[in-house]
């Protein structure tokens, strides 16, 4: 069943619903947000099981793509612009195949149709080791995600989904529902077919990341007549937030 997601809004103008990937929240996308309501309405999104929305023992795409279709109809009413990272990509892929007429216009951000080869259980396991309950500050959370993940940036990114309160840390992410739902996560719906989406779609791929290859164009292409695929040769799977000038440029232009 389909829960009310967690938003935060700024700008005025044409819709665009932001979803970030697992583990993300919307507080994530708050600077590349503030730029491009500098045009449009910006309305970031917290998914289910993440940040401020509601927890859920079901994480899979048909439900993420629900939650966002009933948060189109109640606050905007009409076609939007989705922008979607990751996960939030995938859901935002199958929303707009699902429902067309809720979409005026798609970016995906360094995912595919397809089933992802990294797995999400390496990370709630890490995550799990950390004993917030003994823990008051997030650098000494990094500290003991340092001992299992080498890469300080994920350490970084990971360490943003802790949550301090007045009972002690705790993480804003539902980490059981995550690890019973990795299957569905890291795979993608099988799509009916002859179905696709034909409005105008931007693919956003990082040079450095292995979730947007070549081999995926021919998908991409068969369900998206209309995409165009770019990639930011010097980004990573989070391209948004290691390439903001290049990644600002494509999604302006697009949306212009």
């Amino acid at each position: 069943m389909a829960v009310d997601l967690a938003t935060s809004e700024a700008g005025a103008g044409e819709p665009l619903v932001i979803l970030h990937g697992l583990f993300g929240s919307k507080r994530n996308w708050s600077s590349i947000a503030g730029r491009l309501a500098e045009q449009r309405r910006v309305i970031t999104v917290d998914m289910r099981n993440h940040g401020e929305s509601p927890w859920d023992d079901v994480h899979d795409y048909p439900t993420l793509a629900a939650d966002v279709t009933r948060l189109i109809e109640r606050k905007v009413g009409g076609p939007v612009t989705v922008m979607g990272h990751s996960m939030g990509g995938k859901a935002a892929m199958l929303l707009a195949l699902g429902r067309p007429e809720l979409v005026a216009r798609l970016v995906v951000v360094d995912i595919a149709p397809a089933r992802s080869q990294s797995s999400p259980l390496l990370l709630v396991k890490a995550m799990r080791r950390v004993p917030l309950e003994t823990l008051s500050r997030r650098a000494e959370v990094d500290a003991v995600l340092a001992e299992v993940i080498p890469d300080l940036a994920v350490r970084g990114f990971l360490a943003q989904n802790v949550v301090a309160e007045p009972a002690g840390l705790r993480w804003s992410v539902n980490l059981d529902a995550i690890e019973r739902n990795g299957e569905s996560i890291v795979g993608f719906p099988d799509i009916p077919p002859g179905t696709s989406f034909a409005k105008p779609t931007l693919f956003i791929a990082g040079g450095r990341s292995e979730y947007l290859r070549p081999e995926h164009h021919d998908a991409i292409v068969r369900l998206f007549p209309a995409a165009t695929i770019e990639t930011i040769a010097n980004a990573g799977h989070w391209v948004h937030a290691e390439a903001p000038g290049p990644f600002l440029d494509l999604v302006s232009r697009f949306l212009a």
